[in-house]
């Protein structure tokens, strides 16, 4: 239950209010609040308002630096520090820890259980309480590792996998010829011609077809481990190389041979570029390791049980599973297996163990998080499943006196879990914690002890505190775009679902949680997929249907981002086929959230095509053609047009050993990323880098008169990025806003054909005014005759929607099935469907 609300009196007076005074972070204008402790404190506003500036880069940031002003210089370079908030005064400020939002970051070697800590316990009860073989000597806890000498497989390292090559990847064609290029993995420019000089002097026939050298020969190219260092004569053949040799002629260099497999594996593992990982990463297949058989550990650690389970096959079960199994040893009962006697103290550990566990997954499991198994890897989590993974973490540390800062933990969770998110957050509160939450779903603003609501609108038009007070309050604030969300009228918003043009009948769907399904999806229509986190449907919407579809129109499946290391390469493919209905389609588009751009070079204008455009314009004025600028003049990439002292950069960046690294403008440029003379050019009277330094909204406005350029504008406007600058880094972008700028990129392409367009969770980080307005956008796809497939959790999203394949019953093993399909009214009234009471009264 909530503490009593604060009495209404005037806060900067309240030594228990952190008080927030001149707040200029990012688009903040000079703000100034007053804001309780020990209180749940929600901070609404639309997508870009400022309240993740308030909260994240002002209270956050402040109570970090201040933090940090306490421990050693060299113990704040193990910390990654925020930069110094620009505010002129914060008081009452407790100590914060920040849970935002984040893709699962670092490899596959970060799991579940290694973020919750289980991981660290489990080890230490295999090690204590396990069931040796006879004659065995007990195994430390690090033997339990993966990560570890001791504990790691020692042919895979504790990957699980190896990577190697097979000759049908590293010679896709053997009727060519060595000249021909057969060996596709070898590289194509100088040193691809100088590998093939090298056999040349070698004496093989470079002309010949593949299959028809000797087999010794092909895998002697193919597999050598050996660097033999051989003359080079280029451009003769092996006669005239070996008359060069006798005759004492100086050959042109002398080079060094690599097999294609170490080619491959070396370029893979080292190389700096990301293009040549890449490219090397299309010769490569993983395989489980043949030693420890995917399980990563050492094979001593595997023949250590508990319940008849090692520690590899225990951590592939789910969370709510390993309670299960190891419930028994909580309350002192044996496990179906040999255990310690109770009473001695190897039982008395395990017991104590087994319950620390238990209270740890009883914890996740409330968040909704059983369903997730300990050993699966932190990057295949969604922002909310990290996200509440950390925080059940926080929940179990029992801190006091701490302010929680918390970027939409309900995102990616079902309306049926989010009184259990509640329950954890009140549960922080009463332990003597202050929670600052910045969110969207109505649920949790309703009951907040307390809103700062930041607006009105987005980028230059926000940044102010329009309300911070009681929830009930906000209903008087008229400019606030959450009030008429949270106040406005309770009847119910579906529409008439269309009828389908056609079906779309996929079968045999196996992949993770679904085993073999069969769906069937109306053509011509908006369609929603839902169900409790983990019941299947990302599975089943951006993993299994793009892949059956994108291979059943001969289409390459939308680029799943590069693998850096083994861990991170996919491990198999989904199953299924299309029984009918293909013949409708012409095309996928898969839209995710995934970044635009790796570094800061990549922007919004650059991604959507804008930026190209409008260097065109500037060609194309009087001045630039007059002194002859072409368009990659006015390109911050190209030498020709950049400022050379940041290289287009805009920015130095200053090392300051112990503090935060500070980035200033460039002293040359100014931050204009170009030279001089560039910007002498104008269109009524702006520069290019006045151009790139506006918003959408601003820049709308100033090429209205553009057709070119207009139209893609007017697309972002309606998907409401009108506030992003034309320039901003592709690495300041959420994945809502990469999504978002994807969508409208690809709207404004003029398409032929039936397209079906897929997207996961596309609400995530949207407030309910911008859900609309992006649903709208995507209600215009199917009324120009497209299909839309979206996994949401979104309510509102799915009444509106035509259909929906409603996933369930539960998650993980107790999901993977479809529970409903129908009209948003027909699922409504579905029984044993979680989503069905969430959807009932907005369906009328």
């Amino acid at each position: 239950m909530s503490q009593p609300p604060v009495p209404a009196v005037d806060p900067s007076t309240r030594p228990d209010f952190v008080h927030v005074r001149g707040a200029r972070e990012h688009n903040l204008k000079d703000v100034s609040v007053d804001i309780p402790r020990d209180r749940l404190v929600v901070f609404t506003g639309v997508s870009g308002s400022g309240k993740s500036s308030l909260a994240f880069g002002t209270l956050y940031a402040e109570a970090q630096r201040r933090y940090l002003e306490s421990v050693s210089p060299y113990a704040r370079r193990l910390f990654r520090q925020m930069p110094v908030p620009d505010v002129t005064s914060i008081e009452g400020l407790p100590p914060a820890i920040a849970l935002q939002q984040q893709r699962g970051t670092g490899t596959g070697r970060s799991t579940v259980g290694s973020i919750t800590t289980l991981s660290n316990l489990l080890r230490m009860l295999y090690s204590r309480a396990g069931h040796y073989p006879a004659g065995m000597k007990r195994l430390e806890a690090e033997s339990f590792s993966t990560n570890t000498p001791e504990g790691a497989c020692p042919q895979c390292h504790g990957q699980g996998r190896i990577m190697d090559t097979t000759t049908d990847l590293l010679v896709p064609d053997d009727s060519l010829s060595i000249r021909e290029r057969a060996v596709a993995a070898w590289p194509t420019a100088w040193q691809g011609q100088n590998l093939r000089d090298i056999l040349i002097t070698k004496g093989v026939d470079v002309d010949c077809p593949w299959r028809d050298l000797p087999e010794k020969t092909r895998d002697w190219i193919l597999y050598t481990e050996e660097t033999p260092t051989y003359p080079v004569y280029p451009g003769l053949d092996h006669a005239a190389v070996q008359r060069a040799i006798r005759d004492h002629v100086p050959p042109a260099y002398n080079g060094t041979f690599t097999g294609a497999r170490r080619y491959v594996l070396h370029t893979f593992a080292t190389s700096q570029s990301a293009n040549m990982r890449r490219r090397a990463e299309r010769f490569l297949t993983a395989t489980p390791c043949p030693t420890c058989h995917g399980a990563r550990l050492n094979p001593d650690a595997l023949r250590v049980t508990i319940a008849g389970l090692n520690i590899a096959e225990l951590t592939r079960l789910p969370l709510a599973t390993i309670a299960g199994t190891l419930a028994p040893l909580s309350c002192g009962a044996q496990v179906p297996e040999h255990a310690p006697q109770a009473g001695d103290a190897t039982a008395i550990a395990a017991r104590r163990m087994a319950t620390d566990l238990l209270g740890r997954i009883a914890v996740l499991e409330h968040l909704g998080l059983g369903y997730l198994q300990a050993d699966r890897s932190v990057t295949t989590l969604s922002p909310g499943e990290y996200q509440r993974l950390r925080l059940g973490t926080q929940i179990r540390s029992s801190l006091f006196g701490v302010v929680y800062v918390l970027d939409e933990p309900s995102s990616g969770l079902h309306p049926a879990d989010a009184h259990n998110l509640l329950d954890a957050l009140e549960g922080l509160k009463r332990a003597g914690n202050s929670l600052f939450i910045v969110e969207h779903n109505l649920y949790l603003i309703r009951r907040a002890d307390w809103i700062v609501d930041v607006g009105p609108d987005a980028g230059t038009h926000g940044g102010e505190v329009l309300y911070s007070g009681l929830p009930d309050g906000l209903r008087a604030v008229t400019n606030s775009r959450t009030a008429p969300y949270l106040f406005g009228s309770n009847a119910p918003i579906a529409c008439t679902p269309r009828p389908a043009t056609a079906w779309l009948k996929l079968a045999g769907i196996t992949w993770n949680n679904l085993h073999n399904l069969s769906v069937d999806i109306p053509l011509g229509t908006f369609v929603t997929v839902t169900g409790l986190s983990g019941s299947g449907k990302s599975s089943l919407v951006s993993q299994a249907l793009p892949a059956i579809m994108a291979h059943a129109l001969g289409q390459k499946l939308p680029d799943a981002g590069e693998a850096d290391t083994i861990e991170d390469m996919p491990e198999g493919t989904p199953q299924g086929h299309v029984v009918a209905g293909v013949k409708k389609i012409s095309r996928l588009v898969m839209i995710d959230q995934k970044p635009i751009g790796r570094t800061p070079r990549s922007n919004l204008a650059t991604y959507t095509g804008l930026f190209d455009t409008i260097r065109q314009a500037y060609a194309a004025t009087d001045l630039a053609r007059a002194r002859g600028y072409d368009a990659g003049r006015f390109s911050f990439n190209l030498p020709k047009g950049r400022c050379p002292t940041c290289e287009g950069a805009g920015s130095v960046m200053v090392e300051l050993l112990f503090l935060p690294s500070v980035y200033s403008p460039c002293p040359t440029c100014h931050g204009t990323r170009y030279r001089p003379e560039v910007l002498e050019v104008t269109i009524d009277g702006k520069s290019i880098a006045d151009v790139l330094a506006m918003t959408v909204d601003e820049a709308a406005a100033f090429f209205a008169q553009n057709p070119a350029l207009s139209t893609t504008l007017a697309t972002l406007q309606q998907g409401g990025l009108g506030y992003l600058r034309l320039g901003q880094p592709a690495t300041e972008l959420s994945g809502g806003e990469a999504q978002r700028i994807k969508l409208a990129t690809e709207l404004r392409k003029q398409r032929r054909g039936h397209t079906l367009y897929i997207l996961d969770e596309p609400t995530t980080g949207l407030h309910p005014a911008d859900v609309d307005r992006l649903q709208a956008h995507l209600q215009s796809l199917v009324n120009g005759g497209h299909t839309v497939v979206v996994a949401e959790h979104d309510m509102r999203v799915a009444a509106r929607s035509d259909w929906i394949i409603d996933m369930g019953p539960g998650a993980g093993d107790g999901g993977g099935t479809i529970v409903a399909a129908g009209t948003p009214h027909d699922v409504a009234h579905a029984k044993g469907s979680a989503t069905a009471p969430f959807l009932l009264p907005l369906t009328g």
